[in-house]
């Protein structure tokens, strides 16, 4: 069975509705929960996961906040939680103390696309081990297959394949590239392969699936979250209509 990550920003659509949206989440039968810490300079989202970002932001939506309601609920969790966002902020908020408050908040690991892997390596990759988190880095088709098999050896809990060079939800994004998705299925990586950016109903988290362990959802379950008053059942739905 692939296993489906769905991703949604902490903070919408109201600042106290993150706590229901995980357990709905994880009741719907996902096999991983990604939230996304809002920032105000998204630069790898497109429009919709920018306009969570920014609702979240204005709804009062911090790290400490965050931390807050995981912690409410952390016992009540029974599949991993990744923390996803920008690196600016987690200094800000200070790279230690940030750890320790996932490894107490029930956080699995962490992805934050804008570290540099040698700057990982050299000063953070033995704090996330102290607090026992895994950290996942991002490969796109581009990258060639010396870097890919580096980024794996630096990655723990999975490898994150960006489906095609585009922002999230991007409607151009090419989700059936073989060549690419043949490549990684046939180099000896240590991690599962997560596929992400473009899967927005079952057909493309089959086809990006094929060759890879599971798909990540993001822009088209956030949209449920953003437009529909209705969005609990909705999203209930969604999460049913890719996993049936």
């Amino acid at each position: 069975m692939k296993k489906l990550n769905i991703y949604f920003t902490a903070g919408i659509p109201q600042l106290e509705n993150t706590t229901e949206i995980i357990q709905l989440i994880q009741d719907s039968g996902a096999d991983m929960i990604e939230i996304g810490m809002p920032y105000s300079d998204p630069v790898a989202d497109g429009p919709v996961i920018q306009q969570a970002h920014e609702l979240a932001l204005q709804n009062g939506m911090t790290i400490e906040k965050l931390f807050a309601q995981l912690k409410t609920i952390k016992n009540e969790i029974r599949i991993p939680v990744i923390l996803m966002g920008y690196i600016n902020p987690v200094l800000s908020f200070g790279f230690e103390r940030f750890c320790k408050e996932c490894s107490e908040s029930g956080i699995s690991g962490l992805i934050l696309p804008d570290l540099p892997p040698i700057e990982f390596e050299k000063n953070y990759q033995q704090i996330l081990k102290k607090y026992d988190l895994n950290f996942i880095f991002l490969v796109t088709p581009e990258t060639s297959d010396e870097r890919i098999r580096y980024l794996d050896s630096l990655s723990s809990g999975f490898l994150y394949a960006v489906s095609s060079s585009s922002t999230t939800g991007n409607d151009n994004a090419v989700l059936k590239n073989e060549n690419y998705l043949s490549r990684l299925a046939g180099l000896p990586l240590k991690n599962p392969v997560m596929i992400g950016f473009g899967i927005k109903s079952k057909e493309d988290f089959e086809n990006v699936t094929e060759q890879a362990d599971g798909g990540i959802i993001g822009t088209a379950f956030v949209n449920i979250l953003l437009r529909d008053t209705s969005w609990k059942k909705n999203a209930i739905d969604f999460i049913h209509s890719i996993k049936a």
